[in-house]
């Protein structure tokens, strides 16, 4: 967000923007500090994920949070490179005039639907899968239950009735 000054001169805003890495450089980072993994499997045809976009992952609090408690991963479910996870090498998949990169498939069960947001813990463990549209105000709260922890301990239901939202 750009301000306009009384001098005219434009001044940038203090907005946190999502940090976004490679799945690659998640795992690197992983090896000296400890983090869950938060990935976004989207793909460039995919309306909803442009406005998920747009509207969630460019809101500040969930930015911030994203930044904070994960290692925000963008993962292109089309992309072609081969990227190597436990010792295994997942490749792109070709079907039709698309096709599919096998850790996006992994990841996602399979259940290809784009958008899908996963969750991975500390030692690259499935926590979640959440498929579909999530406005800001929602997804932050499911973002704030599993980076904070709270899934370890109490339930989603008994949790969002002491939650706190910030918007």
């Amino acid at each position: 967000m750009l301000i306009i000054s009384a001098q005219g001169s434009a001044q940038s805003e203090n907005v946190e923007t999502v940090k976004w890495m490679s799945f690659e450089q998640a795992l690197e980072k992983s090896k000296t500090k400890k983090k869950k993994i938060f990935i976004d499997v989207y793909t460039d045809w995919c309306g909803w994920c442009k406005v998920m976009d747009k509207n969630t992952f460019n809101e500040s609090h969930v930015s911030k949070l994203l930044n904070e408690d994960y290692y925000p991963v963008k993962l292109d479910a089309e992309q072609r490179g081969d990227i190597t996870f436990n010792n295994q090498i997942f490749k792109f998949i070709p079907s039709g005039d698309r096709g599919v990169h096998q850790l996006a498939a992994t990841l996602l069960n399979n259940q290809l639907s784009y958008p899908t947001v996963v969750f991975l813990d500390e030692q690259f463990r499935m926590i979640q899968p959440l498929p579909g549209y999530r406005k800001a105000d929602e997804f932050y709260k499911i973002a704030q239950f599993i980076g904070k922890d709270y899934y370890k301990t109490i339930k989603w239901e008994e949790w969002v009735n002491s939650y706190k939202s910030p918007f």
